[in-house]
């Protein structure tokens, strides 16, 4: 800044301790931005950037812009959606009992992972931020024990997750599901780490402050925000990870948010004995939250299954979309809800149109707590209170243990009457200008609020007198903050003389403004009982809100219950409307789907019908399925609806089968297609091999697996070797022994249900017609009769010659022959397949060439069928 004011060494002193924050710093009624702050600011936001120091020369100028205080947090917004934290700088002191210049001070730091305000989160989905401790001693890729804490500070809740060996990866794992929009690393976590590559991939806001992972400070934060675990297992001394994970986190919401945290929940150890931990590779795999293609919900698991009508609802289903249940009691605990609400579709119905009025009452209260709660968010909470008698009235014949619970929630009726009697129907939006409580609630408002009323009568008669006494029929009163009260005397009455009494303040274009000895005093009055009326009210809503705040426990637990009834009703109402069944869950270890169908495929498919097919896995003689069959004829979708299936019933949720009986599995793991960015700088085989390496690491017994086309990403005889031992693996019990699904283009692997126990064939049934090869979709027994290559790339739109080509050199190399010599192409057939001239006489030599140099014996069928597509395109230009 150029020479130092009051104002100017204020700023600097409060910006020197937020450096790393974009500062807004309040300037009566709006938020300036100064120096580099503003240079970044006007160009992330397209604000002008200007000076107040004009006329000085430029080295001495001080950047600056600014945004209407009433319109920050649209600004604000855009800047923490790239990435941005934000100070939030307010006047701590009234200006009129200011000696000197105004006390300023930080009052919250906004950042991703903090967020509270609607317009800045997503309704239907967490903000969490988290923190990640790994503990340095012993520490190796293979032996590293670590904990992560996440937190979604606009609802509360509070998760740790500890793992004694892999921490790395399973952090990683937990951040992919999670998907923290801010990510806070202990210092020893390197850029190299699985742990930041994730963080890094998701698009969050990544830091590493080194002051809130010290354990003693950590501890004692922990046990200050939450006294009453002191004497738990986190104070164990084999839970250092986790007590500093979590405190470390509390250390940095305090340091931010300058409150209190009472919305914060008490911390949840997530137990592996309760909640499937699903991998990055998985959820992706089985586009469970989005689909592959876009990132977008549609086509996607969650966008098949959420349809419910309440914001927390919808963040409550997610929730078990991301954390399928284990154990087959608290399955079935949730299974007999939703079965009682699919039989009773008026009841259904009828719970779903209530609570479709019911507003996000676990952010509501968060905002409460923080001190920045509205009006009208209060009577939101009050409005939704007053839904919940007609809930419990819905639930109360029901019988199952899960609806029961519910049914006894708490119905805040008496935080209801309090809000209901305080705030007025309509309030304000802002608590600063009045209008916001009930009349009759307070004689003294009551008093001022007719006295401002009766002074508004009197500017109108004033008025009306003012426009008799000078004859000007267009003169006004009226009224700004700059000048208060004034009459408004157009140019059109210049030449009428005006009373005596009239002092000019404000010359016009079209009209100048007068005031009078009378006006001023009549303003006073007005103004005096209009500034003690916002005084009163907002004293009175300050006191309300800490009364509301007080009860956040119990509107959160009224909240969740609240949540989980509409995420029941949800599996419910897509139960009936996709015809699903309730499935049978167990601990038998055997899967057996009659009429499976995939969920996302079967709801994306317009006219057509799904074809659906059976499953049958056991941990005898059907361990390990090898699935074969041409690409694009099914494979990957049945692999997939198996283990989508698997997943909806371990959710609680029935399924789309004619029948279904699932063994429950304590992790699902999938390794389909190619990986994404997250392993940029790899290779496709060395990230599958990696993938690999982790399933078959991670993995028990009571696991379910998907591989698709292992060992593709080498040559030949490496991939078909690598695909066995990891089939051979899988099999065998004395090293995994784990229910898989193996799909390969090695045809030679089929041979492995003679010599494997538990390994059996599966295939995708197809056949031809006129010459024509038609997919089935059908799975059968056995092997498949051939791998159709030829076929798919004919049905791909390679042209005709190259097909020809293709089929004779296939021949050759069936009968043992080599690709040494160019083949004669069949120009008849050519012609027949395609309709056009042979290729070479238009340039097609030179792709010949490439033919014969083609090395088709190490390549895998996928390698060939992307030959023969590059081929494609080039004989398209030819």
């Amino acid at each position: 800044m150029s020479e130092k004011t009051p104002m100017k060494r204020q700023y600097a002193e409060i910006k020197s301790e937020y450096k790393d924050c974009l500062l807004f710093f309040r300037l009566g009624d709006f938020y300036e931005l100064f120096d580099d702050d503003a240079i970044e600011a006007s160009a992330l936001l397209d604000l002008t950037l200007t000076t107040r120091d004009r006329g000085k020369a430029p080295e001495e100028q001080t950047p600056m812009c600014g945004v209407p205080y009433h319109a920050a947090e649209a600004y604000i917004a855009k800047l923490i959606q790239k990435g941005k934290r934000v100070a939030i700088c307010e006047q701590v002191e009234d200006p009129k009992e200011a000696v000197g210049i105004v006390r300023r001070d930080v009052i919250r730091v906004i950042t991703p992972g903090t967020l509270t305000d609607d317009i800045m989160l997503d309704e239907s989905r967490a903000n969490y931020i988290c923190a990640v401790y790994i503990k340095d001693d012993n520490r190796s890729d293979n032996n590293s024990q670590g904990a992560v804490t996440f937190c979604e500070v606009s609802s509360g809740e509070l998760i740790i997750a500890a793992f004694n060996e892999n921490a790395e990866m399973h952090i990683a794992n937990e951040m992919g599901r999670f998907s923290p929009r801010e990510v806070l690393l202990f210092e020893s976590i390197g850029k190299k780490s699985d742990i930041y590559k994730m963080a890094e991939h998701q698009g969050a806001l990544i830091l590493s402050p080194a002051d809130i992972f010290a354990e003693p400070e950590a501890s004692a934060e922990l046990k200050r925000v939450f006294p009453e675990i002191s004497e738990s297992d986190l104070f164990a001394p084999e839970s250092e990870a986790k007590r500093v994970s979590c405190g470390a986190l509390l250390l940095y919401l305090k340091q931010t948010q300058k409150c209190e945290l009472s919305n914060i929940k008490m911390p949840v150890l997530q137990n592996s004995d309760i909640y499937m931990e699903l991998d990055y590779g998985t959820l992706r795999g089985l586009e469970l939250l989005q689909n592959q293609r876009s990132g977008d919900k549609k086509g996607s698991l969650l966008w098949v299954l959420d349809k419910t009508v309440t914001s927390m609802g919808a963040r409550m289903l997610r929730s078990w979309i991301e954390r399928p249940l284990i154990s087959p009691v608290m399955i079935l605990r949730r299974q007999a809800a939703v079965a009682e609400l699919f039989s009773d579709s008026m009841g259904r119905q009828e719970i779903r149109h209530v609570l479709s009025g019911t507003s996000d009452l676990p952010r509501l209260i968060s905002r409460a707590t923080f001190g920045t709660a509205n009006a009208r968010d209060l009577m939101a909470i009050a409005d939704s209170a007053q839904k919940l008698p007609e809930i419990k009235n819905l639930l109360k014949d029901y019988k199952s243990a899960l609806l029961r619970e519910i049914c006894d929630l708490d119905e805040l009726s008496d935080i209801r009457d309090l809000i209901k009697n305080t705030i007025c129907d309509e309030p304000a939006f802002s608590v600063r200008e009045g209008g916001i409580i009930r009349p009759g609630f307070s004689a003294e408002i009551d008093r001022l609020r007719e006295l401002r009323d009766n002074g508004a009568m009197s500017v109108a008669k004033l008025e009306e007198r003012e426009r008799e006494r000078t004859g000007i029929k267009k003169l006004k009163v009226g009224y700004n903050k700059v000048f208060g009260y004034y009459i408004d005397v157009p140019n059109s009455a210049r030449d009428t003389a005006l009373p005596e009494e009239y002092i000019r303040k404000q010359t016009l274009v079209s009209n100048e403004r007068y005031i009078t000895e009378e006006l001023k005093e009549l303003e006073s009055a007005i103004l005096s009982a209009r500034d003690r009326i916002v005084a009163l009210e907002y004293e009175i809503f300050a006191n309300l809100l800490l009364k509301v705040a007080a009860e956040v426990k119990r509107i959160q637990k009224t909240a969740e219950a609240v949540s989980c009834l509409d995420a029941l009703a949800s599996f419910a109402h897509v139960a009936v409307k996709n015809g699903y069944c309730m499935p049978t869950v167990d601990l038998s270890g055997e899967i057996i789907i009659k009429d499976g169908r995939h969920p996302v495929v079967e709801e994306s498919l317009k006219d057509s019908l799904f074809v659906p097919n059976d499953v049958h896995m056991n941990m005898s003689d059907k361990l390990v399925a090898i699935v074969t069959g041409p690409n694009m004829a099914g494979k990957s979708t049945y692999m997939r609806q198996t283990a989508l299936i698997v997943l909806m019933a371990q959710m609680g949720s029935f399924v789309p089968a004619g029948q279904a009986n699932i063994g429950a599995a304590d992790r699902v793991f999938t390794r389909i297609g190619s990986s994404d960015d997250i392993s940029a700088g790899q290779s496709t085989f060395m990230v599958e091999m990696t993938e690999v390496a982790q399933i078959l690491k991670s993995a028990t017994s009571a696991s379910l697996i998907i591989l698709d086309e292992i060992g593709r990403g080498t040559s030949t005889y490496d991939g078909m070797a690598i695909a066995r031992a990891v089939l051979e693996h899988c099999a065998n019990p004395r090293r995994l022994g784990a229910k898989t699904m193996f799909a390969t283009h090695y045809h030679e692997l089929t041979v492995l249900d003679k010599s494997v126990k538990g390994a059996f064939n599966l295939s995708i049934s197809a056949k031809r017609q006129g010459g024509e090869l038609k997919f089935l979709r059908r799975i059968v027994k056995g092997p498949a009769a051939g791998s159709y290559g030829i076929d798919v790339a004919r049905l791909a739109g390679v042209p005709g010659n190259v097909i020809s080509a293709a089929r004779q050199w296939l021949r050759e190399l069936e009968a043992g022959g080599a690709l040494n010599e160019a083949t004669e192409i069949n120009d008849d057939e050519n012609e027949a397949e395609q309709g056009q001239l042979c290729f070479t006489e238009f340039g097609g030599k030179e792709l010949i060439e490439r033919l014969k140099a083609a090395s088709i014996e190490t390549m895998t069928p996928i390698e060939a069928l992307n030959f023969l597509y590059k081929l494609k395109g080039e004989a398209e230009r030819i």
